[in-house]
């Protein structure tokens, strides 16, 4: 099952809505107890949604995807959670050893924008920086929940495009700058339930400048794995449905290129992930 949270355009609806993606159609599920998708899941759960999913599908026309702008799958996530350094290739051409531990950081919810929107370079640097990367969606509140349990809790996936300032990103030991720049970064198409998806471990994580291959290595390679990374952050926080945890980005990223190539305005990146989809966003110049 595919989820996505959207707008239509063509109205002059403030508020935004989900629905499940079946074919070229979208279908709205979005009711006044339930409003977005993250509210959903915390109520009904997956399997709730996809049973009522399947009957809207039968009962309804639905609208052509082609109509509707993508938002990123949970627009109004409690976090948005990053491990940095999560691939041996880019630990080696970032000049970094190894870690014991995952390192996390946060992202900011207006740092993301959806799929097909530009992302914004800011005026004030010259390194903005491309990153490929799964993202991994909570279904269900976690708590100190044990490796063995872990993907039990989880809901979907999506692709990131977790995009970084460079400059800013050491402008200390925190990374917190230079990753939260207004619509720096991409979250989408949609959410890709587990059952749909497949295996973490056979999906192959790709991402593409203006066409050219960049980046790619499989998800079987991460340091940490998705179970680890959900028992460590639940050991000190509340993970709860719709949280996002972004899950590292493969070696190729911009920087480490010589000469370094930076995203520009013009460009286009994607994010292509097996069993998941792709995510495309143009940049724009930002202010």
């Amino acid at each position: 099952m595919k989820l996505v949270s959207y707008y239509v355009p063509t109205t002059d609806e403030p508020h935004s809505r989900y629905g499940v993606v079946a074919g070229e159609r979208v279908y709205d599920l979005t009711t006044p107890r339930l409003p977005t998708l993250r509210s959903a899941l915390s109520v009904e759960g997956v399997e709730a949604i996809a049973a009522r999913a399947a009957d809207t599908v039968k009962k309804t026309d639905g609208a052509p995807l082609a109509s509707i702008t993508l938002l990123p799958p949970i627009a109004d996530p409690d976090k948005i959670i990053c491990v940095g350094v999560n691939y041996a290739t880019h630990a080696q051409e970032t000049g970094n050893e190894t870690p014991d531990r995952p390192a996390f950081f946060v992202r900011f919810v207006s740092s993301l924008v959806g799929h097909d929107s530009p992302t914004l370079r800011p005026r004030v640097s010259d390194q903005f920086d491309f990153e490929a990367e799964l993202a991994v969606i909570v279904g269900r509140r976690a708590y100190q929940v044990a490796e063995s349990d872990a993907m039990a809790y989880v809901a979907g996936y999506s692709c990131l495009a977790e995009n970084s300032v460079r400059d800013w990103q050491r402008h200390s030991r925190q990374a917190t700058a230079g990753k939260n720049f207004i619509k720096s970064g991409a979250f989408g198409p949609w959410l890709v339930t587990v059952d749909e998806a497949g295996p973490i471990e056979a999906m192959s994580i790709v991402g593409r400048l203006n066409g050219e291959e960049m980046q790619r290595d499989s998800a079987a390679n991460m340091i940490f794995s998705v179970p680890r990374m959900i028992s460590y952050l639940s050991t000190f926080t509340e993970l709860l449905p719709g949280d996002v945890i972004c899950t590292g980005t493969p070696a190729g990223v911009g920087h480490t290129r010589k000469p370094p190539r930076y995203l520009r305005p013009g460009d286009v990146f994607e994010v292509d992930i097996s069993g998941v989809g792709v995510l495309s966003n143009p940049v724009s110049q930002g202010c």
